[in-house]
């Protein structure tokens, strides 16, 4: 049964039947110089997604029917909604516009929309088209990654919108600017450098919204070296400090030495070789190895002597360690003299027989006063 028969509605056929044979007239005409000048529908309609979208069509009173169609979809035929969608409603009806809303609009809403008007019997359209936007989304980004240096990586950031958004890469590095840039979803860096370790961001842009941004973290292992290593002279008896600084990627483990004798961590053990105190757990102290205690903090490994004793002089060999490999440097613990460790420029002990010569003066320069006046 058709759908006259079915809704027993003849007016109602009649305006489908009218409908459908509009679009044997080529849409989108343009009105000519003599026509009147409906039905006029608005220019193209940009909204993003998820907003309303109005669609209006200027008419006049010698307009008979009216309708708004999507494609060869009838959505409404004067005040009568043909549509079975909900987000499809009917704002304005006037002898002078005909208006219909798409509320939450979606991109499978972007089209041509024909506004159709019968007027004499002579049918007329107009033709706007819907473009719907849609705010940047980053879909697939590649995880965080650990390389071993001089290894080739490549990131990956997938970004969806309409229009189609623009990609770029950015490294995060410490100074403002000096960031490596890649305008391009896929990011590939050939033999990494230790310093190009650190976050990588990806920004999804279309001017719809906000950029959408992610990151991704590259560690970069390389091998320890050693950046910082001081001699230090220290007399018999004081506290001396032997200080090592280390780069590493995984963190480098320490170990001391010391010419031909090897002591282990936390014993007075002793075996030939060299003296070595063991590297002790990130941030705690090795101590009780003849008056010496180790101390690990981040890249620092510290030696330290309570008292040092002439056999505590000597030259010390600091090694530092990771899976990628290890160096070393050689640092000195030598012997000063007391006065040199104590006296110095401005030292407390010059200071003490200066007052004494001072008052010494004062006591000469009173007594001759005193015998001067006496004598005249």
């Amino acid at each position: 049964m058709g759908v006259c028969g079915y809704l027993f509605l003849p007016w109602k056929c009649l305006v489908v039947v009218s409908l459908r044979l509009l679009f044997l007239v080529p849409t989108g005409v343009p009105v000519r110089s003599g026509d009147a000048t409906f039905p006029k529908a608005m220019d193209n309609v940009t909204v993003r997604q998820g907003e309303s979208a109005t669609l209006r069509c200027t008419i006049d009173d010698r307009v008979t029917r009216v309708a708004w169609l999507n494609r060869s979809t009838i959505l409404y035929a004067g005040n009568d909604k043909w549509s079975i969608d909900p987000r499809v409603i009917i704002l304005v009806n006037t002898p002078t516009q005909y208006s219909i809303m798409i509320q939450n609009v979606d991109v499978y809403d972007e089209g041509p929309y024909t506004c159709s008007v019968q007027t004499d019997n002579h049918p007329k359209t107009s033709r706007v088209h819907l473009i719907v936007q849609v705010p940047p989304q980053i879909m697939n980004i590649s995880s965080d990654i650990t390389v071993n240096e001089g290894s080739s990586v490549t990131l990956l950031c997938l970004a969806i919108g309409r229009p189609e958004p623009t990609v770029t890469w950015r490294h995060l590095s410490v100074k403002e600017g000096q960031g490596f840039v890649s305008e391009d979803e896929y990011l590939e860096i050939s033999d990494i450098k230790r310093d190009q370790s650190g976050e990588y961001e990806c920004s999804a842009l279309n001017d719809v919204a906000a950029p959408d941004v992610r990151k991704v973290k590259i560690t970069v292992n390389y091998p320890p070296y050693i950046s910082k290593a001081k001699n230090t002279g220290v007399s018999v008896g004081q506290k001396g400090i032997l200080s090592c600084e280390a780069s590493a990627v995984p963190m480098a483990e320490f170990q001391w030495f010391k010419e031909d004798t090897r002591y282990l961590e936390g014993t007075g053990a002793t075996l030939k070789q060299s003296r070595l105190i063991m590297h002790p757990p990130e941030g705690g102290l090795a101590t009780g190895l003849d008056g010496v205690r180790i101390e690990n903090k981040g890249r620092i490994s510290t030696l330290t002597f309570f008292n040092v004793s002439e056999k505590d002089y000597g030259n010390y060999t600091c090694v530092a360690t990771n899976k990628l490999g290890n160096t070393n440097a050689s640092i000195t613990l030598y012997e000063i003299s007391p006065s040199s460790a104590v006296a110095g420029p401005g030292a407390v002990i010059d200071g003490v027989n200066s007052a004494s010569r001072a008052l010494a003066c004062l006591w000469l320069s009173g007594t001759f006063f005193a015998h001067f006046f006496i004598k005249f």
